[in-house]
């Protein structure tokens, strides 16, 4: 079955940095558009980022353009999102998402679709 499992959250200071990873298995990664979703204490899902299968578009929320990167390797089955310039709002819990629907790459996946999770938490 799907299996999506995120790593590399952490306890980091506003400015900071982190990668998340997100390992993938029990379908062809390679052919899927991936996303990006994180959720904040008490508020709904958020669509962060997405990737094309072949890593050629992307698109951002602009809440993160020019601060976060996604990228994949599709010979490792794996999606990245690095994180520069983090502040307290971009705390939450980040989920990587299969995409099965590329015509609406900003939308958030159904739930179905999402790793469990690593906490990302910016604060002094």
């Amino acid at each position: 079955q799907v299996q999506l499992v995120e790593s590399g959250g952490g306890l980091v200071q506003p400015g900071g940095s982190l990668r998340l990873s997100c390992a993938a298995s029990g379908f062809t990664f390679s052919t899927y558009y991936m996303s990006w979703v994180r959720q904040a204490p008490g508020k709904g899902p958020e669509w962060v980022s997405t990737m094309s299968a072949s890593g050629g578009s992307t698109w951002y929320a602009d809440s993160v353009k020019g601060r976060f990167t996604i990228s994949r390797d599709n010979a490792k089955n794996t999606l990245y999102l690095q994180m520069i310039s983090l502040k307290p709002e971009d705390t939450g819990l980040y989920y990587c998402a299969r995409n099965r629907n590329s015509y609406r790459p900003r939308a958030v996946p159904p739930r179905d679709d999402w790793g469990q999770g690593t906490q990302v938490t910016v604060s002094e």
